[in-house]
This record gives structure tokens, C-alpha cells and sequence, in this order.
């Protein structure tokens, strides 16, 4: 295909190496105490090191040549921002009101702190469509106040469901304890989903109670 190249005068080149480290390809290396083009493929043809040559030996020409490395194989774009699923604000069970018209017949997900930190796709999989609530149960303190928010959100705001979403460390299964308590208290047996991460951000159990 014709395209634009770099072409280097060897005549003019000194060989100080200015221009290799302003190549953002690589395309240009030191052979023989003259820079030289490693490879067609490399160059990019934007020419983005004529400017560091204090002899004035690079220019861009145009020829038959190779697709650039880039051509063929073009820069993979990063993900788009990826909506959040969270729809109602606060989540911290300590300052919620458990007879908010969001946790009206509704699927809540009651998530450990540190969960949606471990897991990348955490919204996706456990927030889409749910309301939300988070709590530590090991460094929370009136942990009573907990019991008494989520039954009253099971007794009298009805949820429908509760998924309670744990790290795999020891201490975060005080959390299930609180959800079953307060379903016990509430006497009404809605139905409990326990999941458990690992600190890798995987789904090491999920599990309805």
C-alpha cells in the first residue's frame, strides 16, 4: 500500500540518538553508528521525531510499504463508563429510614462495606432493580438499631426478598446472623439469599435460605 514513512539520510546523521526516544514505535534504532529505520511495519508515518534531529537527516516521504503495525492492529478502546444501578441515597443501614417508599415491595440487598470494593461487576449482579443497605458487622457499633431497621422493613415496608452479600473473612457472617434475627422477629419469613466473596472479587456461594 502507499503511505507516508520516515526515510533517514545517513549522509546527514550523526548518530547522536535523539530521535529514538521521541519514536513512540521504536521504529529506530542505532546500527553502525547511524540511525536506521528497524522496519517498515513499525513506523507510523507521523513523524513525530523529525523535530529531535539536529541535522535535519529525517523526513517523511511517501512509498509502497507495509500496513504500520497500528494499521493492523489498532488500539483496543478502554471500556465505556459502565451507570451505576444504585438508585436511592443513603445506603448506610445506620441512616436509613427502613420505611423509605424505595424499600416498598422491594428486593434489598444488604452488602458487607468492603463487598462492592472486591467486586468489579458488584452493580450488575446484585444491584440492578434492588434497593440497597450496607453495614460491617464487626466494626458497627448499636448493631440492636440493625435488627430493628431491617425488621421493620421486612414487617411493615414488605420487601420482597434479601440478599445478603458477605466477604469471605470470618467476621462478616454477623451479618447474616442480623438479617435472620430480624426476620425472625418481624414474623414474616421472607425469603434470604447469602453470598459469599472472595477477596478477589469472585462468587465463592450463593445460597437462599
Amino acid at each position: 500500500m502507499l503511505r507516508k514513512i520516515i526515510q533517514i539520510d545517513e549522509e546527514k546523521c550523526n548518530g547522536c540518538g535523539d530521535c529514538i526516544p521521541n519514536c513512540h514505535e521504536g521504529a529506530i534504532e542505532i546500527i553502525g553508528g547511524k540511525a536506521r529505520l528497524k522496519s517498515d511495519v513499525f513506523c507510523d508515518g507521523i513523524g513525530a521525531c523529525i523535530g529531535y534531529c539536529p541535522e535535519g537527516a529525517i523526513e517523511i516521504i511517501e512509498m509502497e510499504a507495509e500496513p504500520a503495525v497500528q494499521e493492523r492492529f489498532p488500539a483496543v478502546a478502554g471500556p465505556a463508563t459502565v451507570p451505576s444501578e444504585l438508585k436511592q441515597w443513603p445506603v448506610q443501614l445506620h441512616l436509613l429510614n427502613p420505611q423509605a417508599s424505595y424499600f416498598k415491595d422491594a428486593d434489598v440487598v444488604l452488602a458487607a462495606d468492603c463487598a462492592a470494593f472486591a467486586m468489579g461487576n458488584f452493580h450488575s449482579r446484585y444491584m440492578k432493580g434492588k434497593s440497597l443497605a450496607i453495614a460491617c458487622p464487626k466494626l458497627d457499633s448499636n448493631k440492636e438499631s440493625y435488627i430493628e431497621k431491617l425488621g421493620s422493613m421486612i414487617a411493615e415496608t414488605k420487601i420482597n426478598s434479601l440478599t445478603v452479600v458477605m466477604m469471605e473473612v470470618p467476621c462478616c457472617g454477623g451479618l447474616l446472623q442480623l438479617a435472620k434475627m430480624a426476620r425472625d422477629q418481624a414474623k414474616r419469613n421472607i425469603p434470604i439469599k447469602k453470598a459469599y466473596i472472595s477477596v478477589q472479587g469472585d462468587v465463592l456461594e450463593e445460597k437462599w435460605d
